[in-house]
């Protein structure tokens, strides 16, 4: 069934970076879909802006086909923490991959990725330690954005160091792959930067590096104007379009 909104997906929106972006995508003009692994996060993504919540298993089938039904863009904000990158299964690694399983090949939704800065040609912006650390996540996270360029999903991939709790800047540096960014973003920042993705053109199809440009150790940057939503843009299935002011 058709539908006149653009419909965002935040998986897992009880993730610190996606209740961050539920309330910035909650003052937009999308409809907003959370996605929660427990019943008990279900009212705080309520609360935090979703205009609905699905309570699904990222690890398994259930629950995701109604995650992804009438979906337009999905913004995967799956994280994997203390012990989880240590020892058992990785969200990180399966979760994407499950929500793409099932939806329908034939209509595709946009999908805009938040990854770590030290996966693919983003090494040399991770000192080794942290990298050896973190090897089964960044190996499952490699595998996430192999996957989402070999299907032909149309993404943006965000990688980034550590994420804080700052005030948003829209101040920020991005590298793709060359001189890689390394330093510290605000979750607001970073919510800011994964809603601008579905409505700068540019930004299709390519994998960036990006931090604040206060914590930032590279000056050798792409330029690149991200579009978010305070532009007046809206992201539509067909493209691009202002908001008539009614």
């Amino acid at each position: 069934m058709p539908h006149e909104s653009y419909r965002v997906l935040v998986a897992d929106a009880a993730t610190p970076v996606g209740t961050a972006l539920l309330s910035y995508l909650a003052d937009t003009e999308y409809t907003v879909r959370a996605l929660v692994s427990s019943p008990g996060a279900e009212s705080g993504a309520r609360s935090d802006g979703a205009d609905d919540v699905v309570v699904a298993d990222l690890a398994n089938d259930e629950g995701l086909a109604a995650a992804v039904a009438d979906v337009d863009a999905i913004c995967c904000t799956v994280t994997d923490g203390a012990l989880g990158r240590v020892v058992g299964s990785l969200d990180a690694g399966s979760g994407l991959q499950n929500l793409l399983d099932a939806t329908d090949d034939a209509d595709r939704p946009y999908v805009v990725l938040h990854s770590t800065i030290g996966v693919g040609d983003s090494t040399r912006g991770m000192v080794l330690p942290i990298r050896l650390y973190n090897h089964r996540l960044l190996r499952a996270l490699d595998a996430t954005e192999r996957s989402l360029r070999e299907r032909g999903v149309p993404h943006t991939i965000l990688r980034t160091g550590t994420v804080t709790d700052g005030a948003r800047t829209r101040d920020v540096v991005t590298t793709e792959g060359t001189d890689v960014v390394s330093g510290r973003i605000p979750r607001r920042d970073l919510a800011w930067l994964m809603a601008a993705a579905l409505t700068t053109p540019e930004a299709r199809n390519r994998t960036f590096e990006v931090a604040s440009a206060r914590a930032a150790t590279t000056t050798d940057s792409v330029s690149f104007a991200w579009a978010g939503p305070e532009t007046g843009l809206v992201a539509r299935r067909s493209g691009y379009s202002i908001p008539s002011q009614g």
